[in-house]
C-alpha cells in the first residue's frame, strides 16, 4: 500500500534521488497561454490551469514548443512551466501537491513507486537514448582508453542511485568489465568537463549538451557510448502524475497526452526546435546547431519502460518487481 511523505520526507527524497538532469542549473520560464477560470475547469478539462514540473534541458523542447504553438491553449489548457532544480526535486514537488504533472528520470519515477512512497503514474514519454547522446568520455592524454580501461577507475556520475550511474554499470557489464571497484564520484554535469580537464576524475559520463561543450571547449575523447548496444533507445524520461490527480482529472491528462502528442511530431523536424534551445535550455546557437538530440517520444510503451525497472531490479537500485504497465495512463482514442 502507497503512504503519502511529511514535506520534511518527501525534501529527503530529492535529495537522495539526483537525476541525469541533476544540477544542471535553473531557469526560470513560466509560459502561460489559454483562457479560463482561475483554478477550476472549463468545458473542455477538470482542471484548466496546470503546472508542470521541469528542467532547463534539450528533451523537454516538445513540451516548450507544445507552449509556443498553443496546442496546451487548444486543448482548453493554461500550462505553467516551473523549473525545478532537478528531477527527483520536481517529482517531490509534485508528490507533495504543488505541481500537478512533472517531468523527470525514470529511476526516480520507479524508486519512489516500489518504495511505497506515492502511488504514480507515467502520463506521457519524453526522451529515449540516441547514439552519440550520453557518453562515457575521458581527457585527451589519458590512459584510459577502451570500456576495459574503465576498471578501478575514478568515473563521474550525476550522483549515486541516479540513472547515469544505471548507464555506466549497465554499459560495463555489457563488455564484460568489473565495475565492482570504481570509485563513482558526484559532479554536476557542467563541471565534468573541468574535473576531466583537471585529473579529478578519470572519466565521466557525459549528456548533451555538455558532451559536445567538453569535446570542443577542453578536447575530451570518447571512451564508449552508453546508447548503443543493449542500451540503444533505452527510455530514459517521462512526465508522470500521482494516480490521485489522474482519476480525479482524466480529461486534464488526456488534453495535456492530445498536445504532447501533436508537439512530439513536429519535434521530429530538428529545425521546429532547434531555435528553441538557447532560450529554455541556455545553451548557445552555435551548440545547438551541433549537439544530439535524444529521440523525442509521446506515447507510454509498457514493453519498452519495462526495460527501465528491470536494469534497475538488477543492479540493486530497487528490490522489487514493477509492472509499468499498470503505471501508464493509456492515451485518449484519436
Amino acid at each position: 500500500m502507497h503512504r503519502v511523505l511529511p514535506r520534511r520526507d518527501l525534501l529527503k527524497l530529492a535529495g537522495g534521488m539526483v537525476t541525469v538532469s541533476a544540477l544542471m542549473g535553473t531557469s526560470g520560464c513560466g509560459l502561460l497561454g489559454g483562457s479560463q477560470s482561475a483554478g477550476g475547469g472549463n468545458g473542455q478539462v477538470e482542471k484548466a490551469n496546470i503546472k508542470v514540473g521541469a528542467l532547463p534541458i534539450n528533451d523537454l523542447a516538445p513540451l516548450h514548443l507544445a507552449v509556443r504553438n498553443g496546442y496546451f491553449q487548444q486543448e482548453g489548457l493554461t500550462v505553467e512551466i516551473v523549473s525545478a532544480p532537478d528531477g527527483s526535486a520536481a517529482l517531490a514537488s509534485t508528490i507533495g501537491g504543488d505541481y500537478d504533472i512533472t517531468y523527470s528520470s525514470y529511476v526516480p519515477f520507479f524508486q519512489a513507486q516500489a518504495r511505497g512512497i506515492a502511488d504514480l503514474r507515467i502520463v506521457a514519454d519524453c526522451a529515449s537514448a540516441t547514439p552519440n547522446s550520453t557518453m562515457i568520455m575521458t581527457a585527451p592524454g589519458s590512459k584510459v582508453r577502451t570500456p576495459q580501461d574503465l576498471a578501478g577507475r575514478k568515473i563521474a556520475i550525476s550522483g549515486p542511485g541516479t540513472i547515469s550511474e544505471l548507464l555506466v554499470k549497465a554499459t560495463m557489464r555489457a563488455y564484460g568489465v568489473d565495475f565492482g571497484k570504481v570509485d563513482f564520484v558526484p559532479v554536476p554535469f557542467i563541471n565534468m568537463p573541468a574535473a576531466l580537464q583537471q585529473k579529478q576524475v578519470d572519466a565521466a559520463l557525459l549528456t548533451e549538451p555538455f558532451l559536445t561543450q567538453a569535446a570542443r571547449n577542453s578536447g575530451a575523447v570518447p571512451v564508449v557510448d552508453t546508447a548503443t548496444g543493449p542500451l540503444e533507445d533505452l527510455p530514459l524520461t517521462g512526465y508522470g502524475a500521482t494516480a490521485r490527480f489522474c482519476n480525479e482529472n482524466p480529461r486534464t491528462v488526456a488534453a495535456f497526452q492530445r498536445a504532447m502528442d501533436r508537439a512530439v511530431a513536429e519535434a521530429q523536424d530538428r529545425s521546429k526546435v532547434e531555435p528553441l534551445l538557447p532560450e529554455f535550455a541556455k545553451i548557445d546557437k552555435a551548440t545547438a546547431a551541433i549537439i544530439t538530440l535524444l529521440k523525442f517520444n509521446s506515447r507510454a510503451d509498457a514493453t519498452r519502460l519495462q526495460r527501465v525497472p528491470r536494469l534497475m531490479r538488477e543492479f540493486g537500485f530497487i528490490d522489487k518487481d514493477i509492472n509499468v504497465a499498470e503505471m501508464i495512463v493509456a492515451p485518449p482514442q484519436v
